[in-house]
C-alpha cells in the first residue's frame, strides 16, 4: 500500500466527489478512479458509496481513513525530519496540548527558540489525554501537554511551574455570581457542563461524597463551547481560571471552588524517544526554565 494511494483516498473523502478531488490533486479522473480501484482491490472491500453526485464511505472506509491520516501525517513527519538534519536554522515541532493559560509558557519558548531558529515551523493539535497520547504513542507528536500525572513507565516528563485554578463560569446576573467561591452544596440540582476527563478524574477529588448528587448536562472538550452555552442560560461550566473571558461586558462571571481545587500540567514525551535537532534544542531550553 502507497503513501500516494492513502494521499488519494483521504482527498476523494475530504471532497466526497470525484471530480472535485482530481482538481485538487492535478490528476485526470481517470487516473484517480484507477488508484482507488486498486485500494479497493489490495484491501479485499468496498471503501465508497457511489450517489449520483457524490460519494460516501463505507464503514471499512471510515476506518481506513483513520489510520490513512495517521499513517499520512507520520510519513510527512518523518520527511520533515530528514530534510531538516542540516537545518541549524530549523525545522518542525508537533505539539499535542490542553487547555491552560499555562501554554503561554510554551509559546514563550517557541518564540524565543524562533529567534534562533527562524526556519522553525512548528504544528499544534488540542485535545484530551486520550486523543494526544494515542498521537504521541504513535509518533505522530514530539510533545504533549496532560493535565494529569503522566505513565511514568512509558514517558518523560516536565510539570510546569504553576498549577491550574478550577472554578466555576456563570452568567454574570445568576444569584451564584454574588458568591465569592462556589461549594459542592451550590451546585446540587445545577445543569453542569464539565470536559468528560476532568468529570471523571478531577470533580469527585472536590466533591467528595456529593459528586453523586451532581449532574452533568453536558461534556465540553474545549471551554470556549462550554461559555457559549453558559452564556445562554443552558448551564454552568466547570474549568480552569483564565480560560474563558469573564471581563466585564462578558456577560460571564468566574468563581473558584471552596475548597480550592487545582490541577497540575506536564510537558510529556516519549520515554527513549529520538528527537529532531530543533525537538533537542526545544527540551533543552524548557529543561532550563522549568
Amino acid at each position: 500500500m502507497e503513501i500516494k494511494a492513502l494521499r488519494y483516498f483521504l482527498a476523494i473523502a475530504g471532497e466526497e466527489n470525484m471530480t472535485r478531488a482530481a482538481q485538487l490533486l492535478h490528476v485526470t479522473q481517470p487516473t484517480l478512479s484507477k488508484q482507488l480501484k486498486a485500494l479497493e482491490e489490495e484491501l479485499g472491500k468496498k471503501l465508497f458509496i457511489r450517489h449520483s453526485f457524490s460519494i460516501s464511505l463505507t464503514e471499512e472506509g471510515m476506518l481506513l481513513k483513520k489510520r490513512a491520516e495517521d499513517l499520512v501525517s507520520m510519513a510527512d513527519k518523518i520527511s520533515d525530519e530528514f530534510s531538516s538534519l542540516d537545518d541549524i536554522t530549523g525545522g518542525e515541532l508537533y505539539f499535542g496540548l490542553a487547555e491552560s493559560y499555562q501554554i503561554r509558557y510554551l509559546a514563550r519558548e517557541i518564540a524565543n527558540l524562533k529567534k534562533d531558529c527562524p526556519e522553525l515551523r512548528y504544528h499544534i493539535t488540542s485535545g484530551d489525554t486520550e486523543q494526544v497520547t494515542e498521537k504521541l504513542d504513535k509518533g505522530i507528536l514530539d510533545f504533549a501537554v496532560l493535565v494529569e500525572e503522566p505513565d511514568g513507565s512509558k514517558y518523560e516528563y516536565i510539570k510546569f511551574p504553576e498549577s491550574d485554578i478550577w472554578g466555576l463560569v456563570m452568567r454574570s446576573d445568576d444569584p451564584l455570581a454574588k458568591k465569592k467561591a462556589i461549594r459542592a452544596d451550590d451546585l446540587i440540582g445545577l445543569p453542569l457542563f464539565c470536559s468528560e476527563q476532568s468529570w471523571n478524574a478531577d470533580i469527585p477529588r472536590w466533591a467528595g461524597e456529593r459528586m453523586n448528587e451532581l449532574r452533568l448536562e453536558g461534556s465540553f472538550r474545549l471551554a470556549y463551547n462550554g461559555s457559549v452555552f453558559t452564556r445562554e442560560g443552558l448551564g454552568f461550566l466547570l474549568t480552569f481560571d483564565h480560560l474563558v473571558d469573564t471581563g466585564e461586558g462578558s456577560g460571564l462571571a468566574f468563581r473558584p471552588l471552596d475548597p480550592l481545587l487545582r490541577t497540575d500540567m506536564y510537558l510529556v514525551w516519549k520515554r527513549r524517544q529520538i528527537f529532531s535537532p530543533i525537538a533537542e534544542r526545544f527540551l533543552e531550553r524548557i529543561r532550563r526554565q522549568f
